[in-house]
Parts: C-alpha cells; structure tokens; sequence
C-alpha cells in the first residue's frame, strides 16, 4: 500500500446506495454487487475491493420509466418546452458541479477500468470541453434558426424538436466520455434520458449524480444500476423507449433493438465494434509509421474501438518493421495507472488474458508465431502484448475484434488484397494509410473513403477532435457522433407554418412580440 501514492489509496468503501429517479437520490435498500478492481493493493496479489452497487431489476426499470415518461409528458414536460437559453443555464450549471469533482472521478477511472492517470485527466478534461463546445454549438444551432423563411406562399419557423425518452447505455474504456457523448446532447435537445453505466466504471458516476440531480428537472435524468438483461431489457419490453443510445457491442444492441414492440418507431443511436486496419505501403516512413502503429494498437492496451486491430505489411518492407516494430513494443513500460511514465496499464476485464492467450494458441496453430521476446507473458492482472506474425484467414484473431493487447501482422503483395479484406469485413470505421507517393495514395484514398467513414493518413485512427464526424459503416455504427451531428442526432426538424396573409402574419408578429411562445421566438442567444 505504500508503494500507493497517499492521494490515489482507496481508505474508504465507496457504497453507492442511492439512485437517481423522478428528481431525487432515493435509497436502495435491495441486494448489491461489490465492485473489484484487478489492481492489487497489497504485496500479494489480491483483486481491490472498491465499493458496492445495487443490483436493481424489473421494478426498478419500470420505477426509472415512469419517471422519464412523465417528464417527456407527450412532449408537454416542462423540459420539452423549455426555452432553448434556460435549458443551457441548466447544463451550464451541471457541469460547473462536474468540475469539482475532478479528482474523484480520476481516482476512479484509474482504479475501476486501470487507465493511466494522464489518460484518466485527459477523460475528464476532455468530457468537460466537450460539455462548453456542445453548449456553444447549440448556441449557433439556435441563432441559425431563431427566424422565419418564406417559400412560395408559406411562412415557416424550423427548428429542431426533442424525440422523447432515451436509453442511454456507455462504454467500459470511456465510462464518462463516450458516455456523455451521448447523455449531454440527448439531455440538452429537450429528452428525457434513462442512463445505465457500463459494467466497468459504474463508481466513477457516483460523484456526479448530486450535479445531476440538482441541476435538471426531476425526472430528466435517471440513472439506474445493474446487469443490462435485468434492467435493460424490461426498459426496452416497455415501448416507452424513443431513441436506444448505445456504445458497446453489436450483439447488445440487436437484442435490445428485438425486445422493442414497435422497432419502425425506434431511433438507433449505436456506436459498435470495428478491425481498424493500418496499411502500410513500401515508401511509408517507418520511423513515423512506427511511432503511430505503437499508439494505435497499444494505447489503453489496445481497448478502443478506434484502435489498430490489424496491420497489412507490404512485403518489400516487412522483415524491417517487424524487427523494429516489435523492439517497440518490447521497451514499453507495464505498470500501474499513477506510476510515471507508464503506457501499459492492468486489464479491467479478469477474463481478458485468457482471451488473448486463446487468441495467441488459436493462431500458433495455424502457423503464426510471436515475434516479440516478451510477447503473451503473463501476470495476475495482464498479459504482455504479443506480435502475431504471419496472420492468415482461417485464424480467430483475423476476424474478431481482440480489444486487447494483441497484434495481427500479415502482409501483401498486391493493394488490391487489403482493399477487398476490407470490403468483406463486417466493419467499416477506419483505416490508417502510410505512403508518400501521391500517384499511389490518391487512388487509394478514392477507394477507402467508400469502404469506411475516416482515412487517416500517416497517423493512427482515433475519435477526436470532437468537432469532426464520428461514425462507421456496416456493423460499425447507426448515426453520426461528433458535436454538431450528434445534437441531430438526438432531435428531429419541427416547424411551425403559416400562410402568408394579413391575418397569420398578424397572429406571428404578436406571438413574437409577446413572448408567450417558447418555440415562435427570435431572441438571440449570447
């Protein structure tokens, strides 16, 4: 324990016995679940105890429903029809609240699902940021639309309108970032939002949930504990459910998306799995290629959907990366998340080194070898990353997505092999393209902007800025992430129409001049 810096030692149990519904923190006085983190805090290794959660189910779903229905109110709820400017004083004030607990929520992070603490601050800074940019871009949304439009003879004022109730179901490796990358703008466009945490990084929401309470109206947000079919599942058999927001596993969703009774009125929202390949061509600088492979496949061990699942090699170049690339990910320090200097960090997941050994003897069998020294070496809480070479079709590793500390290499002789791999796959996220020559990489680019949403060139695939578009093809994503696609993604165009004589111009200009209508306005919001 000594060896724990004073500010990150877990001294006291987190026991999360409250929940959030219909505006109030209410007790739970069911059954809990403890919650372990796989770092150890004593000499001898022993998995952390960190805290409990409820373990709540059908009653509780139906309780965290009600609520959010009656919120919405068939679109009369006092947070529907709010003005656009107090729904953003409101939001202004949450995250004011969000910021003081900063170094709780960090403490978490690195504790709950073992993200370095670099990596843990740059989560809440970032989340925080987010936050102010989605305010401001909301801001513009409104300005741009705070007028009316005249076509042939018809008056219009459009805006974007609220679509009802949201599950809002996050991710275990960004358990606040990806998570509020759904909740802010779903809750900001006018929703009401039921929220579940991901089964790692359930604690870290604890310190948030006063800034939640007290910052909405009730029944705006709720936030509710336990296994997704137990709770999840009666959220969805309700049909309450207008919009299923959901970063995490494709499996998860379709089963969820099949227990809704009327799908057609469903809006999906779905940020899913993806086999990021890097393609690397014979005139790639190495040095750079390198550099951006280590951090796309190992950065947070690889448990990223954006990471680099699989590396394509041309021939001419491969034994060279091979021996320097793995060289790299040899020298890489395992570690703690608060030690200095760290880049790997113990798996969340106390099954995940038994899948990636599975990986690991599935491909030897098939005839790929490690090809790193300290690949697939193992410990209580981690296995080393281990540098798979040569990788062929028939082995799991090529088609699943590992994310984990394991890395597929193969290599091609033709660009076309990498092209039609990845027309076949079942995901279309990203790529990462390294190359020189303009004669080769225009055609290419011209081709992988049809086969995924983001090419990156000379660098390694990732999700940000926030301000770009954050979405896949085939099974890789439903709808469009980022600041200014995701509050469109969370509304619909609603607008109000009138014909354009004296009596409804008439009846439009005192509505403005009066105020009394919180959609007819034109106040320009600062």
């Amino acid at each position: 324990m000594n060896t724990i810096p004073t500010e990150f030692q877990i001294t006291n149990l987190l026991h999360q016995d409250t929940y959030l519904v219909d505006g109030q923190l209410k007790k739970w006085t069911g059954e809990t679940s403890e919650v372990y983190s796989t770092i150890s805090s004593t000499e001898n290794y022993a998995p952390t105890l960190l805290g409990t959660i409820p373990t709540m189910g059908e009653e509780a779903a139906d309780e965290v429903v009600q609520s959010a229905v009656a919120a919405y109110n068939n679109g009369q709820g006092l947070w529907p029809t709010m003005k656009v400017s107090d729904r953003i004083k409101c939001m202004e004030n949450f995250v004011t609240q969000m910021k003081a607990t900063r170094s709780e929520v960090v403490k978490y992070l690195m504790w709950e699902i073992g993200k370095s603490l670099g990596d843990s601050e740059k989560e809440f800074d970032r989340t925080v940021e987010y936050i102010y940019d989605t305010i401001e871009d909301y801001k513009q949304l409104d300005r741009n639309n705070a007028r009316f439009t005249k076509s042939q003879v018809v008056n219009a004022m459009v805006r974007r309108g609220p679509l009802g109730v949201v599950l809002c179901l996050g991710p275990y490796n960004y358990p606040l970032n990806e998570t509020f990358s759904l909740l802010i703008p779903a809750i900001i466009m006018g929703n009401t939002v039921i929220f579940k945490p991901a089964k790692h990084g359930v604690l870290l929401i604890s310190p948030l949930l006063e800034a939640f309470r007290s910052s909405f109206p009730k029944g705006v947000i709720n936030i509710v504990y336990g296994r997704g079919r137990e709770v999840a599942s009666p959220i969805m058999k309700s049909g309450k459910v207008d919009i299923l927001a959901l970063i995490g596993n494709s499996k998860s969703a379709i089963a969820l998306q099949d227990l809704h009774p009327n799908k057609n009125r469903l809006r999906l929202i779905l940020g899913l799995e993806a086999k990021n390949p890097a393609i690397i061509l014979p005139d790639a600088d190495l040095d750079l290629t390198i550099q951006e492979c280590i951090m796309g496949t190992l950065s947070f061990n690889g448990q990223r959907c954006t990471a680099l699942k699989i590396l394509y090699v041309h021939e001419s170049i491969a034994a060279e990366f091979n021996r320097r690339f793995t060289e790299k990910v040899d020298a890489l320090p395992f570690g703690n998340p608060w030690e200095k200097g760290v880049s790997l960090t113990p798996l969340p997941e106390k099954d995940k080194p038994d899948y990636i050994q599975e990986l690991i003897d599935d491909a030897a069998s098939k005839g790929a070898k490690v090809i790193n020294a300290k690949g697939g070496e193992r410990s209580d809480n981690y296995i080393f990353p281990a540098v798979l070479f040569p990788i062929n079709k028939e082995m799991r590793v090529y088609h699943e997505e590992q994310f984990g500390p394991v890395i597929p290499i193969l290599t091609f002789k033709d660009i076309q092999e990498p092209l039609n791999d990845m027309a076949e796959s079942n995901y279309g996220q990203q790529v990462s393209l390294f190359g020189k020559d303009i004669k080769t990489i225009a055609p290419l680019i011209d081709t992988l902007v049809n086969l995924v949403c983001r090419v990156n060139l000379n660098s390694s695939c990732q999700r940000g800025p926030d301000v770009y578009p954050f979405t896949g093809r085939k099974d890789s994503a439903v709808g469009t992430l980022s600041i200014h696609d995701a509050l469109r993604s969370f509304s619909i165009r609603t607008f109000v129409a009138s014909k354009d004589n004296a009596y409804n111009n008439a009846i439009l200009q005192e509505l403005l001049n009066s105020k009394e209508s919180n959609f007819i306005n034109t106040d320009y919001i600062l």
